[in-house]
């Protein structure tokens, strides 16, 4: 596995890769899971090259503790790209990502107001201008996305075709546990109790009638709710276990 942290070579590697193969893309903050292998997987199978990207991006945590105690296992992480076979990763510190500072924004004017963009002033902001440029860094003929952040994958979609950019946004379902809960970095956090709490949550979201059950169902648990709403027959939540945010969603 080629490991690079420099923006403008990584670039340049890929420019020349993409001449005679395809690129297949996961972009990802780290602390990986059976999620994340299921998206390289794919992205071997679908391209002759897989790149993995690792950047905790501190630009969409609108809570800066919330950033601060973001898991951290790049060696780790390193091990498991490199039993997995993927080809090429990017690791770039912060100046790589932003020379101008992030003195230049992407914004969205509609979709990025509501659900977790309400609650999270900036968020997507803050993904939309990192995953620009780490699509125009890869030039990556597919990039994939997990549907557990369905929101964010949609937004990227539109950002992409809004922008012109040449590689294929592709989502792919949410990996769960045998009990249901979204495989998620941040399930690290929490405890042996918010575990059990956070696959309650996973399972009423899924098997409740309505909003009113959910919620109803979640305060007897003493589950934060930040939100619960029904869009475009999906239906999402983000709540707070253990002071920890989780979301999730599934079609209705």
């Amino acid at each position: 596995m080629k490991i690079f942290t420099d923006s403008l070579i990584f670039q340049k590697e890929m420019l020349t890769l993409k001449k005679n193969k395809t690129i297949g893309f996961v972009p990802t903050m780290g602390a990986l899971h059976e999620g994340h292998i299921s998206l390289i997987e794919r992205a071997k199978k679908e391209n002759d090259f897989c790149v993995v990207s690792i950047y905790v991006n501190p630009t969409q945590f609108n809570d800066p503790k919330d950033f601060e105690k973001y898991p951290l296992t790049y060696e780790q992480d390193c091990e498991i790209l490199r039993k997995h076979n993927v080809d090429y990763l990017f690791s770039p510190t912060y100046s790589q990502i932003y020379p101008d500072g992030f003195n230049f924004e992407v914004s969205e004017k509609n979709l990025s107001s509501l659900l977790c963009g309400k609650f999270r002033p900036g968020h997507f902001v803050g993904v939309l201008t990192v995953v620009l440029k780490l699509l125009n860094l890869a030039q990556a003929t597919k990039a994939y996305f997990g549907e557990k952040d369905y929101q964010q994958f949609k937004l990227i979609e539109k950002m992409a075709q809004a922008f012109f950019i040449p590689t294929e946004i592709i989502s792919s379902p949410t990996i769960r546990d045998k009990d249901g809960l979204a495989l998620s970095s941040r399930n690290q956090l929490l405890s042996t109790e918010g575990i059990d709490r956070a696959k309650y949550f996973a399972q009423t979201l899924k098997r409740a009638s309505d909003k009113n059950e959910i919620i109803e169902k979640l305060n007897l648990k003493e589950i934060e709710i930040d939100y619960i709403e029904e869009f475009e027959n999906r239906r999402y939540s983000a709540v707070r276990i253990d002071n920890v945010r989780l979301i999730d969603n599934v079609p209705i």
